[in-house]
């Protein structure tokens, strides 16, 4: 997100949610607003689990779903291929116009019940999609009086451009829940109705008469009933360590390629995620850089603005798509989900694992910030001996002033609360606690305990 504290498009689409769930009219910053609060626990009782993730990623995985001209792929990274069309069928994109015909194959996951009863879902996937391919990802849902939602389209996908334009869907609802971009969320959570067990469809696409076919290696859902909250109890400092991160600072991007969310301005996810790819070894070759004009500075950020581009949501800051992007790079696999608190980032700090956090606030709320915002995406890189927080923030002027120092107290509480007033006085969402996590496909032993202890696998 730019600097300014300005609605950003997913705060449109979420606006009437938030009125409904707070009792105001108001905004959102990157989803809708968590509700049904629950107290605080009591002393020497373990606090509420509020987040569940599944994901499905190995060989016996992808062979307890149920295939239709799919098949398991068995090898040092399984997946899900296609083995044998199970039909044809066009499609028109809605951002081109233009319409094609394509061979498709489906996998449906088992039901996975929820171990959190959930007012939100999130979805998402590493996959390849060499030219010619792409796919769509599909959440279904059972709500807790025992009905079902519709499926519900979470993203049309492909690592590039050439075949389709990847897009979220908009206007999909029924009455009880809806999705916002890339977020599935029950419409009034007050009421009590939660999702209890989701199913996953994917649909694998190709072109007619090819052998050619997407890999699919994750797919995940993250469910969550994160405590309705202005502030979070305050955590004690368990860390120091700093992890060498790059720093890329978005706004050396300002006026780069406008068709992209305004350009660089804009560019807080896509850059925050090109910093931990590049971190864990990722690189684009010139090849792939060749589109960019060679008078710009770190051409990488401008590419992945552009391969995490989602031309409904007009944004670069699509949550899944950008973990998408991550698991592009050999070796990594990405991840949308919530922490619980900073103790959470700094087990994954210890095992060398940074984190992409997504926080709103304004701008006396965050000490040396300089700037107010409805959405931005920050990279966690460490804590200092005394537990402040250490963030590559893409919102500097140059590539130098990335790195900061945030008081610990005051990040906890921007990136963890689920509502917070706006510089209007109107009470609008917090995230409650999203990051991307981008890590090896093959962890190590260490790595994989700190993804354990915060939820993922």
């Amino acid at each position: 997100m730019s600097r300014a504290e300005l609605p950003s498009r997913r705060t449109l689409l979420a606006a009437a949610v938030v009125a409904t769930v707070t009792g105001s009219a108001a905004t959102a910053s990157a989803a809708v607003p968590i509700a049904g609060a629950t107290r605080p626990a009591a002393p020497g009782r373990a606090a509420a689990r509020t987040v569940d993730n599944r994901a499905w990623t190995t060989y016996t995985d992808w062979r307890s779903g149920t295939a239709a001209g799919t098949r398991a792929q068995a090898g040092v990274r399984p997946g899900v291929v296609i083995a044998k069309a199970a039909g044809t069928t066009d499609y028109t994109d809605p951002h081109t116009g233009r319409t094609a015909a394509w061979e498709y194959a489906t996998w449906t996951s088992p039901v996975h019940r929820l171990a959190v009863p959930s007012t939100e879902a999130i979805a998402s996937w590493n996959a390849h999609t060499p030219e010619g391919t792409w796919i769509q990802v599909e959440l279904r849902g059972s709500y807790s009086d025992g009905t079902d939602t519709p499926w519900y389209v979470m993203g049309r996908w492909a690592a590039g451009d050439a075949d389709i334009r990847r897009t979220s869907v908009d206007g999909q609802e029924d009455g009880r829940s809806s999705v916002w971009t890339d977020t599935l969320a029950v419409d009034d959570a007050a009421s009590g109705l939660r999702i209890t067990s989701v199913r996953l469809r994917l649909t694998l696409y190709r072109r007619p008469g090819t052998r050619l076919t997407p890999t699919v290696w994750r797919l995940g859902v993250m469910g969550s009933d994160v405590p309705d909250r202005f502030t979070v109890p305050a955590s004690t400092p368990g860390l120091a360590k700093e992890l060498l991160v790059p720093r890329y600072s978005q706004e050396v991007h300002k006026g780069q390629y406008p068709e992209y969310d305004n350009g660089g301005e804009a560019w807080c996810s896509p850059t925050s995620s090109q910093m931990i790819i590049e971190y864990w070894g990722g690189r684009l070759t010139q090849e792939q850089l060749s589109w960019v004009d060679p008078a710009y500075a770190d051409p990488q950020v401008c590419h992945a603005a552009r391969h995490t581009y989602d031309y409904q949501y007009a944004g670069c800051g699509n949550w899944p798509f950008n973990a998408a992007y991550a698991a592009t790079f050999p070796g990594l696999q990405g991840v949308v989900t919530r922490l619980r608190s900073l103790t959470d980032l700094e087990t994954l700090i210890a095992a060398g694992i940074p984190a992409i956090t997504s926080q709103s606030f304004l701008k006396e709320e965050l000490t040396g910030a300089g700037y107010g915002t409805s959405g931005h995406l920050m990279t966690v890189i460490g804590f200092t001996a005394d537990g402040d927080v250490i963030a590559n923030d893409p919102a500097s002027d140059d590539n130098e002033a990335v790195r900061r120092i945030y008081k610990r107290r005051e990040w906890e509480n921007i990136w963890l609360r689920t509502k917070r007033y706006n510089a209007s006085g109107k009470v609008v969402s917090g995230t409650g606690g999203v990051c991307y996590l981008y890590f090896p496909a093959r962890p190590t032993s260490r790595q994989r305990k700190a993804l354990a202890a915060v939820g993922v696998r």
